[in-house]
């Protein structure tokens, strides 16, 4: 069984920095694409960068500049660096991993973390 482990999260001042990580464990053959995203209470969740399995890499347009996706793919870790941080960001972020190779399973699958907690406040 695979599972993805968040760690980073915290609360931290306006315009200060947090850096998440998210190792999937398992016996992973491959991943295709890792990515983050957040829920913020009363809001849908939504995508905050995702990174493939050669490095090309999407962002939200309100974290473009700011934040930063990295990936290590021989340790199936995922890192999201987190500058300038506004309130606006406060949110508990998940990590994903899409189409996943693991063995006993069949095909393609996709996991969720259970999220960590960012909380951007003075």
């Amino acid at each position: 069984q695979v599972q993805l482990v968040e760690s980073g999260g915290g609360l931290v001042q306006p315009g200060g920095s947090l850096r998440l990580s998210c190792t999937a464990s398992g016996t992973i053959f491959s991943i295709k694409a890792m990515a983050w995203y957040r829920q913020a209470p009363g809001k849908e969740r939504e995508l905050v960068a995702a990174i493939g399995s050669v490095g090309r890499t999407n962002y939200a347009d309100s974290v473009k500049g700011r934040f930063t996706i990295s990936r290590d793919t021989v340790k199936n870790t995922v890192y999201l660096q987190m500058n300038s941080l506004k309130p606006e960001d406060t949110a508990v972020y998940h990590c994903n991993a899409a189409g996943v190779r693991s063995i006993g399973l069949v095909g393609e699958n996709d996991y969720w973390g259970q999220g960590t907690q960012v909380t951007v406040s003075s």
